[in-house]
């Protein structure tokens, strides 16, 4: 066997290529396998082999064209019958066919940004704001500088586990327009994500307005230096804001092109803003500098300020932080736009980390440079210079300096300062007017990022329609789906708190619905991972869910603490919309399709709704579950805690009557014993078809209803009455016209243990008579004692619940059925057990399409988020099986064949009839090609698998007019001849697993 590793891959270790050792497949032998991947599967000219086209199509509401379904499988007559080759050209239109006719006149692409401009500058901007330039030095000379820093700090902790979890959940497949809200209402639904994604496009117009109302600040100064007054301090405010967030509101709407342009300039107008600051730090201050209080490095000031000096009504640490705290915020600029990236999943845990860091060492350095050069109090007068060596009556640290500030400074009336003068960088610079330049950069920058990101967030939200009156905001224009609407209504938001005009009082607002948003994200994060949500499979690793749940903790606490009022209004109303959406189920809440779950098996149940993913919801014909524990604690591996169970236990009737009365009290306390979390059914039927469409129609209600029906393999079948294979193959035949999954578990000892249980219950019984019990007990009650839970002989060990250790579970996925093939055994993964286990992915490829299939398939399980350690690229699997691999086959279902030589008279259509199990010559030569496949590729698990811990392999959908004992041998031979578990399984051809984030 060949083999090619790749490094490419991250999460796929290695790749392979299998080949037979005799060479590659003749051209003779192939069945036209296509150039481009539709290929078809070894099982049917229908059926296809896993594509990245099938998985790429799974968004939303959005039909999947390409996959033929269980319906088209089973009826549409095979064209291999007929002798023709293995393409299925004329089946199913192509990926390129569709897209031609889709296509149309070609348009220009919509812009698409990367992490450094898309993500990393766009949050480095909207972090860098009014605060950092205009109340960081403030805040220094108020907490001191070891409090500014702890302060800075305490953000930092908040923001840097909120961006772990905006990773996680962002990397959790491919997430659309709608930021914060997409991801926090596709993890814990419509009820949270609606109130949350409502407060946190409220939060982001606030936002835009606390940066047009600093930016105005600064002009309002500007042109009071200059002499030129409006009205007064506080209209000019408003008027330069108005206009500001009016022009603003102009290059949105203009498009994202002009809107990615502005901030590039906005950046690299902070970048020499601050390299003309920090020259400016270490140019010798003049007597005017000193004058305001400017004395250049020196450790007594360092000193001096490392301790706090609280001042006015605002002097206290957690108001500090409140005001510092939206200078933070700026985090979910790039996932607020996730819908304009080219590559989300990478873009925003990069671009959103590297944006933290960066930001918080300016910040960092903004304290310490800021508390080494300046003293709180300057009067600003360049007289208050002290002449010689006298310092009599002078007070403070100026004086040692030759500075005579004590006037000023105890009658508190002094303009410049640490403490006193809001402009401290600005007259720190080298050039004044430079640093005016970076504040209108960071301010504007911000402001023009958040008017952006609000009409994101609400143009989703208003789109899943969860509330009444705000559906008309949620009309996307033009070829980047742009929400003008959206865009006008954030816009009167942002210009009415403009007219506040007080950038103290707006900040801590701002702040405690920020901290709202960032504890929804950091508990969605939580949730997902403690709940073990199949669903949730984040390609980044470096989050933790407890930290989650800390950061999600941490923000409501400081939010009471910052404004406890304005706290209590913001989760008042995120309460009264959570009941809301609650109490009247809005239509969009359903197009969600939440997915419902049953976390726990006790006398009461109850149920929890989990973010939308397809589950195996699985009903099982255990018969009485402790007779087939095996089957049991197979589906309990991937079902425990997270999925719906059902054991199905079908009695005929002629064994209705020696059953006991309390059988299923008995079988139920037997699952509770075993910690089997599963619901258990019984009914009566004449046969097992008849008892298991009963069950597959019935079973279940409403989210609650499985989905994937799970059976033991009939290992008897040889031996087995003809009628019984029928009604078995029948059963395969129903479960997949009802659309079901199907799993079918074989073990080498087999399923049923009811031989081994009666033996030991013989026994201990034997042994009871003879000391304690001289009595005769009758059939029913050894039965019963038979089902009980006293005693440990039918608690039986079983290999699934054995520690597995570093073995392998090798999946043959030949057919594409969805995912389920790659769900099952993912999930049984994370079981405790099988963790150290490595999955191993064997698929159908071809020598001339070799690079471009492993390409593909690499490609589908990244984006599937699995963690795959190889994919071994089958090339050999439609050689010609070995003549005595063949020759077993023939020899199994001998005993089902009908010869010409044996009709005598009788038409074949009479006896097909009476016999519809046995399979006539010309059944068999026509279906012969599908059987060596099978013959050949159950060689090629045998070679393959030998020491492996499962196998699964796909189950192939049979045609309508398959013979039911050719199909069952066509089961044995896939799965015969392995020493561990096999399960052959198939999902009902609709994505269990997707790409994207919903």
């Amino acid at each position: 066997m060949g083999q090619f590793a790749s490094k490419r891959n991250v999460q796929t270790q290695g790749v392979h290529f299998s080949t037979n050792e005799e060479g590659p497949p003749s051209t003779a032998e192939r069945r036209g396998s296509r150039a481009d991947l539709r290929r078809s599967s070894v099982y049917s000219t229908m059926d296809l082999v896993p594509q990245l086209d099938h998985y790429a199509n799974s968004l939303p509401r959005q039909m999947i064209k390409s996959r033929p379904s269980l319906e088209t499988l089973r009826k549409t007559p095979e064209i291999e019958m007929d002798g023709a080759s293995g393409s299925n050209s004329g089946s199913l239109p192509g990926p390129d066919m569709e897209n031609e006719e889709s296509e149309g006149p070609k348009s220009k692409a919509p812009v698409r940004f990367g992490w450094i401009i898309g993500v990393m500058m766009r949050c480095m901007l909207n972090i860098w704001g009014v605060i950092m330039f205009l109340r960081l030095s403030w805040i220094t000379s108020q907490a001191g500088v070891v409090l500014t820093c702890v302060i800075i700090g305490m953000s930092v902790v908040v923001t840097s586990i909120t961006a772990l979890s905006i990773s996680a959940i962002a990397t959790n497949g491919r997430v659309k327009s709608g930021g914060a809200y997409f991801m926090i209402s596709r993890t814990l639904g419509p009820e949270i994500g609606a109130p949350i994604g409502l407060v946190f496009a409220f939060a982001n117009a606030l936002a835009c307005s606390l940066h047009t109302v600093g930016f105005s600040l600064v002009v309002r100064d500007l042109l009071h230096d200059f002499g030129a007054i409006m009205v007064d301090s506080i209209n000019d405010v408003r008027i330069v804001g108005v206009i500001t967030v009016t022009i603003l509101l102009m290059i949105v709407l203009a498009g994202m092109e002009w809107e990615s342009k502005a901030q590039i300039l906005f950046f690299l107008a902070l970048m020499v803003s601050f390299a003309n600051y920090l020259i400016g730090t270490v140019i010798p201050p003049n007597d005017d500098k000193k004058a305001i209080g400017i004395f250049g490095y020196r450790g007594d000031i360092f000193v001096q300020n490392l301790t706090p000096d609280w001042r006015g009504p605002d002097g206290n640490f957690f108001r500090m932080f409140a005001i510092f705290f939206p200078a933070a915020t700026g985090i979910m600029s790039g996932v607020n736009i996730c819908g304009d990236l080219k590559d989300p999943a990478t873009a925003i845990p990069k671009g959103t980390l590297w944006a933290i860091f960066w930001t918080t060492f300016s910040y960092v350095v903004i304290a310490v440079t800021t508390g080494s050069s300046v003293v709180r109090d300057a009067s600003g007068n360049k007289s208050h210079i002290l002449t010689g060596n006298n310092t009599d009556g002078c007070v403070g640290l100026a004086c040692t300096m030759g500075w005579n500030f004590t006037d000023c400074s105890q009658s508190k009336t002094c303009r410049y300062g640490l403490a006193n003068n809001f402009n401290v960088l600005g007259q720190l610079s080298g050039v004044y007017y430079i640093i005016l330049v970076g504040i209108f950069a960071a301010t504007l920058s911000s402001a023009l990022g958040f008017l952006v990101s609000a009409p994101k967030i609400f143009q989703c939200l208003c789109k899943d329609q969860i509330y009444p009156y705000i559906i008309f905001f949620g009309k996307g224009y033009g070829k980047n789906n742009e929400p003008y609407r959206a865009y006008v209504l954030c816009f009167l938001i942002a210009t009415a708190v403009i007219l506040i005009a007080d950038l103290n009082a707006i900040a801590p607002l701002i702040s405690n619905f920020f901290l709202c948003s960032y504890c929804l994200i950091n508990f969605s994060c939580f949730h997902a991972s403690i709940t073990n949500s199949p669903g949730w499979r984040p390609s980044f690793q470096h989050y933790s869910k407890w930290t989650a749940l800390f950061g999600a903790v941490i923000c409501v606490v400081l939010m009471f603490l910052f404004t406890w009022w304005a706290a209590l209004v913001t989760w008042c109303i995120i309460i009264f919309l959570f009941g809301y959406v609650n109490y009247n189920k809005p239509s969009g809440c359903s197009s969600l399709n939440l997915s419902s779950v049953q976390l726990t098996f006790t006398n009461s149940h109850f149920f929890c709704f989990l973010p939308s993913c397809s589950r195996p919801q699985c009903l099982v014909l255990t018969g009485p579950p402790n007779q087939r524990p095996a089957l049991v604690d197979f589906v309990c591996t991937f079902t425990k805690h997270i999925c719906l169970m059902i054991c199905g236990d079908i009695i005929l009737e002629q064994d209705r009557m020696t059953r006991p009365e309390d059988a299923t009290d008995c079988l139920v306390k037997w699952l509770n014993k075993r910690k089997v979390r599963s619901f258990y059914t019984s009914l009566t039927a004449d046969n097992l078809r008849a008892g298991a469409k009963q069950l597959l129609q019935a079973s279940g209600l409403g989210k609650l209803k499985p989905n994937t029906l799970v059976l033991g393999f009939k290992t008897n079948w040889r031996d087995s009455a003809p009628e019984s294979i029928e009604d078995y193959i029948n059963t395969i035949y129903d479960t997949f016209d009802s659309n079901y999954g199907l799993c079918i578990l074989r073990m080498v000892e087999g399923l049923d243990i009811s031989d081994d249980l009666e033996y030991e219950v013989n026994q201990g019984f034997e042994a009871d008579e003879n000391v304690d019990n001289p009595d005769q007990q009758t059939n029913e009650e050894e039965t019963a004692d038979d089902m009980s839970d006293e005693g440990s002989s039918d608690q039986m060990n079983t290999v699934f619940q054995n520690n597995q250790g570093k073995k392998t579970i090798d999946i043959y996925w030949i057919a594409d059925d969805g995912g389920l093939t790659l769900l099952v055994p993912y999930l049984i993964t994370r079981r405790k057990r099988w963790r150290r286990c490595k999955i191993r992915v064997f698929t159908v490829g071809d020598e001339q399409n070799m690079e471009k299939g492993r390409d593909e398939m690499m490609t589908l399980l990244n984006r599937f988020r699995l963690d795959i350690s190889d994919v071994i690229v089958m090339t050999d699997i439609e050689k010609r099986p070995h003549p005595k691999s063949m020759s077993r086959f023939v020899d199994s279902v001998a005993p089902f064949r009908l010869h010409d030589e044996q009709q005598e008279g009788v038409s074949v259509e009479e006896l097909r009839q009476s016999t519809p199990w046995k399979i006539s010559d010309k059944q068999f030569e026509a279906f012969k090609p599908k059987s060596e496949s099978k013959v050949r590729l159950n060689e090629i698990i045998r070679k393959n698998s030998k020491h492996t811990a499962l196998v699964l392999v796909s189950l192939p959908v049979p045609q309508s007019d398959c013979p039911s004992a050719l199909y069952m041998a066509w089961l044995d031979t896939l799965t015969c001849g392995l020493h561990c578990p096999a399960v052959l399984i198939r999902g009902n051809q609709e994505n269990v697993l997707t790409l994207y984030c919903q």
